[in-house]
């Protein structure tokens, strides 16, 4: 814990029986809880999750969607071709050699924040039975290492994977330039933005978040539920929704279509200018869009966002950066207006093909103190399951809908593309953060600063020292 507080000067405060205490980056946050919640919301499917489903199901007509699993399956074995091309230039794997994770790194010259990437590699690779691992000493060695010819063919066939998974030819070049550059790219020598951006175009980044089978049937999905939102609504004011990390707009064309001539004020939101630019060439000429900077890591009330002022919040790939997944959504609840829908894309299984190309965009800035605070530290892992995401969600004071696609469906385990969605729940023994921080303010040294604050239903418990917890 930092700062002036401690766990005895956080008792008693008003309407609380419950916190967690979460060190950040300028200011600490504490997540506080009341009294449970009545009842929880049903999750059985309603109309409007069994048309979103259908709709997604309409998105990818004409798709082989048998031939998923395979074409996803020969991403990650070219990903672990690369894996085990790069660590065999280290020559430490070579006569019989024996290697710890640390020596590793330094043959490779890792950035510091990639290091977690490399651990992933050893581990991904052990468990593929490509390189055997000694628990005993922590050792790794008898590396299994493809010729050239092997990895040049494997890397040729990215074009038909690529097709099958529906990626334009732009994605199979980013596989490639991505697997080309890994060393540099690791040791932080070059920028995978450079490479996913080429020239400043966007046209690769939209392939992967827009154009792929997994993406089209998840987008038309969310598309679908957020349009189902408008229906629900009185017709005398627009349908406000604030989307978050919008990117290179990957879902936004989806949404806008799917919601007509609906009068809408649509905030087209993220922490990059370069995005909001984008978003004025793209979507300008919408009536009721308007970009916004908007961090999902720092606290929108402090970002000028009016609690209360927003009747969707839609968020595509984007909070699985959130350092505290828990404070995240806690924080984007506030935005909603009662009985107002959260709707999330994100992945919820991991591929290994990631491990050696989009994940280095996910690794914690080079000045970053920290990285994620949740249930995900210490795991080097990025993506929660569908199920954790369910919890998290219901924790933060959302009743969540049933995940899209369900399980079973060929869509749901073959890329890990899901939709998960959640209505703020009611509940009058949430405790007032206004009451809390002024409760605070009297507790604290003078200039002492106040910690954010933002209330939720329950407080999900990690096995970490990084926050206190009462």
């Amino acid at each position: 814990m930092t700062g002036p507080l401690t766990g005895p000067g956080l008792d008693g405060l008003p309407g609380v029986t419950d916190w967690q205490l979460l060190p950040g980056d300028p200011r600490d946050t504490l997540l506080v809880a009341g009294g449970p919640p009545a009842a929880r919301g049903d999750a059985a499917p309603g109309p409007d999750a069994v048309r979103a489903e259908a709709d997604g199901d309409a998105a990818v007509l004409g798709t082989d969607l048998a031939a998923l699993p395979a074409a996803m399956r020969r991403l990650d074995e070219t990903a672990m071709l690369t894996m085990a091309r790069v660590l065999d230039r280290t020559r430490l794997f070579r006569d019989g050699g024996r290697a710890t994770t640390e020596e590793v790194l330094a043959a490779l010259a890792a950035a510091p924040r990639h290091a977690w990437i490399v651990r992933r590699w050893l581990r991904t690779l052990a468990a593929e039975n490509r390189l055997t691992t000694d628990p005993a000493t922590g050792r790794h060695h008898a590396l299994r290492v493809p010729d050239r010819r092997d990895h040049a063919r494997a890397l040729r066939e990215l074009d038909g994977a690529c097709r099958d998974l529906g990626y334009p030819p732009a994605m199979t070049r980013f596989f490639r330039a991505a697997a080309e550059r890994l060393p540099l790219l690791l040791r932080d020598g070059a920028s995978l933005q450079e490479v996913l951006f080429p020239d400043g175009g966007t046209d690769t980044a939209r392939g992967n978040y827009r154009d792929s089978a997994p993406s089209r049937w998840a987008n038309h999905a969310a598309a679908s539920l957020v349009a189902g939102e408008a229906r629900r609504r009185a017709a005398d004011r627009p349908l406000r929704v604030l989307e978050a990390g919008a990117g290179v707009g990957g879902t936004t064309g989806t949404v806008l279509e799917a919601l007509g001539d609906t009068p809408v004020d649509y905030l087209f939101t993220d922490v990059s200018p370069f995005f909001l630019r984008t978003a004025r060439d793209a979507f300008g000429g919408h009536p009721g869009l308007r970009p916004a900077l908007f961090d999902i890591q720092a606290d929108p009330l402090a970002q000028g966002f009016e609690a209360g002022s927003q009747d969707v919040v839609l968020a595509a790939n984007v909070l699985h950066n959130a350092r505290h997944t828990g404070r995240c959504l806690a924080a984007l609840r506030e935005l909603l207006a009662p009985g107002g829908l959260l709707v999330v894309i994100e992945s919820c299984e991991e591929h290994y093909q990631a491990l050696t190309s989009m994940y280095l965009l996910m690794s914690p800035a080079a000045d970053e103190r920290g990285w994620f605070t949740d249930l995900r530290q210490g795991q080097d892992r990025v993506f929660l399951t569908a199920g954790e995401w369910t919890r998290q969600l219901d924790a933060a004071g959302f009743d969540p809908l049933p995940v899209l696609p369900p399980d079973g469906h060929p869509l749901a385990g073959a890329a890990g593309q899901r939709v998960i969605a959640g209505r703020v729940r009611p509940h009058d023994g949430r405790p007032d953060p206004a009451r809390v921080r002024a409760a605070l303010a009297g507790r604290l040294p003078a200039g002492a600063p106040l910690p954010r604050v933002h209330a939720v239903d329950h407080i999900i418990r990690t096995d970490t020292p990084t926050g206190a917890t009462r």
